[in-house]
C-alpha cells in the first residue's frame, strides 16, 4: 500500500506521523510543502487546505496524526 505524507520541516506532528511509520517499518514518501510549490497545490487541490500532515494511505486521506485512524488504515 503506498503511503504519502505532505510535512513542513517545523510541523511537530508531520515529525511525529514520521517517527510513527518508522517506528511501524511503514515505507512512506515525504512531500516537503513549504518548499515544493507543486505538491502544496495537489495538497490543497486534495484537502481543500493547508493544514498539515496530510497522509494519503491507498485511496485514503487523513489529516493532521489520527494514530487509531492511521493504524486502522495500514493494519497494525
Amino acid at each position: 500500500m503506498e503511503v504519502t505524507i505532505y510535512s513542513t520541516p517545523v510541523c511537530h506532528f508531520c515529525h511525529a506521523a514520521k517517527d510513527f511509520f518508522n517506528e511501524n517499518n511503514v515505507t512512506f514518501t515525504d512531500y516537503d510543502v513549504a518548499s515544493n510549490a507543486e505538491k502544496r497545490q495537489e495538497m490543497i487541490d486534495m484537502t481543500g487546505q493547508m493544514g498539515v500532515p496530510v497522509i494519503k494511505i491507498g485511496d485514503d486521506i487523513v489529516i493532521g496524526f489520527d494514530e487509531p485512524k492511521l493504524r486502522e488504515l495500514l493494519g497494525l
